[in-house]
């Protein structure tokens, strides 16, 4: 058996209908379209409300959602934290590295190991971080970030930028 000889079973298939030959066949005049109107003429797309704003669009859900308070961390590895050689490290002490992003929170994740005891300065640490920086001897502790301990203002948010 060869590709080319592939063939579905005799009578599962049959040809598709062809509409609009004349009334001797079925499907003739009208072809199955109705009487007038956009769907009668020509292809309409799939979704289209005539002009009006489509419900995909109209409704949020199904485009997703943006959280207004989502945090977000640069974070380092504790082998970039081995690789810096310092005693301590703090998140200014990073930036001064250009090992994070001038802006923005720190936070220590648990990749690679560390062999040596530091004290580590971080806006938030992994558990895996913290267990491997106390184990090689060092200390962890956190820093409040830019607004304290509570949740930041709303991006856009004109009362909250004052």
């Amino acid at each position: 058996m060869r590709p080319h000889e592939l063939a579905p079973a005799p009578g599962a298939t049959r040809d598709r209908r062809r509409v609009g030959r004349g009334i001797a066949g079925k499907g003739g005049k009208t072809a199955g379209r109705g009487t007038k109107g956009q769907g009668a003429r020509d292809t309409v797309k799939p979704g289209f409300e005539g002009g009006q704003l489509p419900l995909t669009q109209r409704i949020p859900k199904l485009r997703g959602f943006a959280n207004p308070f989502r945090v977000e961390y640069n974070v380092v590895n504790l082998d970039v934290l081995e690789a810096t050689g310092a005693d301590e490290v703090t998140p200014e002490t990073l930036r001064a590295a250009g090992l994070v992003h001038h802006k923005g929170l720190v936070k220590v994740l648990g990749g690679g190991a560390l062999t040596r005891a530091v004290r580590v300065q971080a806006h938030a640490f992994s558990r895996s971080a913290v267990a491997a920086i106390e184990a090689a001897g060092g200390t962890t502790s956190v820093v409040p970030g830019p607004h304290g301990d509570r949740r930041p203002p709303v991006k856009g948010n004109a009362l909250a930028n004052r």
